[in-house]
């Protein structure tokens, strides 16, 4: 699905490409940048169109939030979506939530690598996008809390891996199941963000990672971040057969590169 500026910013965000960095906004700063539906299916749309030659999607939230989490619209009994949701039977039901999944699972892509810039809320569906993110760069007044349970509902939208791949099982359940929330410090300490600056620091911070990983050659990221993503689901020897495979893909195009230049 491909969407126009126009329909992306209607959607609540904003999108913007600066040579290999794409930015995407959440811009809804007077509602602490709440998620809708149609924000999700933006953001799917965002990652389908975006151009070949990103090498780094930011995330971020305009003011002074990143996201407080789902619109409360949405649990309105009389309307929202959540009640829409429970007039479909149970297939349509978890269909129509697959496809809010796919606004966060794009960001994981090995094309790139995707950073989450958070400075205030990250609440609920707020602190899911930001899982969603390769790395988190946090501002010191950032604040995680996953809400669903307090709502008496579980994180759907893709965020209970990346965040027992984070933290590792134990943490990850506590940080869900008492609903608290995880500040900016601790964030860093229990291995939740990279690192957390003032915020006055957070988007210069960001752009100087995102300069960083365009300084290399892009096929070489690409692949080593395949690689970490497989690491922890295979065995060694499967591991080891996968990082040779890559390898000689990195030689061949390397040799292709030398061999053109040599050419011209």
């Amino acid at each position: 699905m491909s969407l126009s500026a126009d329909e992306i910013t209607a959607a609540g965000l904003h999108f913007d490409v600066s040579d290999a960095v794409a930015t995407v906004t959440l811009s809804r700063p007077e509602v602490r940048n709440a998620q809708t539906p149609a924000m999700w299916a933006a953001l799917a749309a965002i990652g389908e169109q975006l151009p070949a030659t990103t090498r780094v999607v930011v995330v971020r939230g305009a003011g002074q939030s990143f996201s407080a989490g789902l619109d409360r619209a949405m649990l309105d009994p009389a309307g929202g979506d959540v009640a829409r949701l429970l007039q479909l039977d149970d297939a349509e039901a978890s269909a129509a939530i697959e496809g809010y999944q796919r606004g966060f699972t794009w960001l994981r892509d090995p094309r790139f690598v995707s950073i989450a810039a958070v400075q205030g809320h990250a609440i609920g569906a707020g602190f899911q996008l930001a899982l969603s993110c390769d790395l988190r760069v946090v501002a010191d007044d950032a604040q995680f809390s996953m809400k669903e349970p307090a709502l008496g509902l579980v994180p759907d939208l893709t965020g209970t891996k990346p965040l027992v791949e984070a933290v590792g099982y134990q943490r990850a359940l506590e940080i869900c199941a008492t609903t608290r929330v995880v500040a900016a410090d601790e964030a860093v300490s229990i291995g939740l963000a990279l690192t957390a600056v003032p915020v006055d620091r957070l988007d210069p911070t960001v752009a100087d990672l995102a300069q960083a990983l365009t300084a290399h050659v892009a096929g070489a990221v690409v692949e080593t971040k395949a690689l970490l993503q497989s690491a922890a689901e295979q065995d060694l020897e499967t591991q080891r057969r996968l990082e040779r495979e890559a390898q000689v893909r990195r030689f061949r195009e390397l040799a292709a590169l030398m061999q053109s230049q040599s050419q011209e």
